[in-house]
Formats: C-alpha cells, sequence, structure tokens
C-alpha cells in the first residue's frame, strides 16, 4: 500500500513539514490530525510545508492542503505536479475570498 510520510522539523524560526509520498486514503487523516495537533501548540510560528516529494493528491488531500493555507501555512513545489496542486487550491482561495467578501 502506497504511504505518506511525513517529516517534522522544529527550527528556530518555526517548523518545517516535509511530505513524501500519496496524500489519498486513510493518509490524508493522519496528516490532518498531525497539523491539528502541531498547529495546536504552535499556531503563532511560521510553517512550511515541503510538498516536492507528493505523487498523487486525491480531493480529501486538497482539502487538507486547503486548510493548511488558510492556517498560514508556506509551501515549496519544485514538481510540475505539486504546482499544479497548489496553484488551484490558490484559485479556489481567491474565488472563495471575491464571493464571500463581495470583491471583484
Amino acid at each position: 500500500m502506497p504511504v505518506l510520510r511525513i517529516t517534522i522539523a522544529d527550527e528556530s524560526w518555526g517548523q518545517r513539514w516535509t511530505l513524501q509520498g500519496r496524500l489519498s486514503g486513510p493518509w490524508v487523516a493522519q496528516l490532518k490530525s498531525s497539523w491539528k495537533k502541531s498547529r495546536g501548540s504552535n499556531g503563532n510560528h511560521k510553517c512550511v510545508v515541503d510538498v516536492s516529494g507528493v505523487t498523487f493528491v486525491d480531493l480529501s488531500g486538497e482539502r487538507v492542503l486547503g486548510a493548511m493555507v488558510k492556517d498560514g501555512a508556506e509551501f515549496i513545489a519544485t514538481g510540475v505536479y505539486t504546482k499544479h496542486v497548489l496553484e488551484t487550491l490558490e484559485k479556489r482561495r481567491q474565488r472563495w475570498i471575491r464571493k464571500f467578501t463581495g470583491c471583484f
């Protein structure tokens, strides 16, 4: 079964998260749980999430990444696929902001 590896490193400036593998199925729940737990205790610190090693993201994985964006995470993506996923999430976020704030 494909897995998602989640590595969290505490740095002087905040946290660095490195995700590798497939963000789908039960691994989405694991990432969501880890994120909530970590952000609860470190919510004010900067967080950088490296998704360069992610090879696939399903719809529920996109939702978790979207929540991470909303919580202020900054992302590193080097591949075409991960860059596309993050660009799509940003476009959705911008549409949501325009819709609920009345900005055009």
